[in-house]
């Protein structure tokens, strides 16, 4: 009956074997694949694909019909806010308001404003609303680039 040691060496053996084995099959199909001539032909127009992509999505974020749809939204939502707080409905003002936020160019400014103009319960209404419009936000930027990226 073989020894334990005896045991344990050709496993170790039958490992290294396995390892070695293992490491020349991947050296050898690296060299295959670099060698082979379309491997950076393709490669190239792998990278060219992904800088017009990312070229794109930066021109999205200037183009000037955006912007201006993004304006009226601003503008719309703000005052969609000012119509539900006077009409005394503060949530909902609240929630357009927290809209305009979204779509303004410089909320922080925005914030100084509201906060000289609207009243302290309504601007604290605002202020706790804001940390769930940003979650918010971060979904849905995060499902879109998903859609985005999703070839069907």
């Amino acid at each position: 009956m073989p020894g334990v040691r005896t045991v344990l060496g050709l496993l170790a053996a039958l490992a290294a074997c396995g390892a070695v084995a293992f490491l020349g099959y991947c050296v050898y199909f690296d060299r295959k694949r670099r060698g082979d001539p379309a491997f950076k032909r393709r490669l190239r127009e792998k990278r060219r694909t992904q800088q017009r992509k990312a070229e794109g999505r930066g021109a999205q974020l200037w183009d000037t019909a955006k912007n201006e749809k993004l304006q009226q939204l601003f503008l719309q939502e703000v005052r969609m806010g000012e119509l539900w707080l006077s009409r005394g409905e503060h949530r909902m003002g609240v929630e357009h308001l927290s809209n305009a936020l979204l779509a303004c160019g410089q909320p922080q400014e925005l914030l100084k404003v509201f906060k000289h103009t609207l009243p302290p319960k309504v601007f604290e209404m605002l202020l706790r609303k804001i940390p769930l419009i940003c979650q918010q936000f971060e979904a849905d930027m995060n499902e879109q680039e998903y859609l985005e990226d999703d070839p069907d």
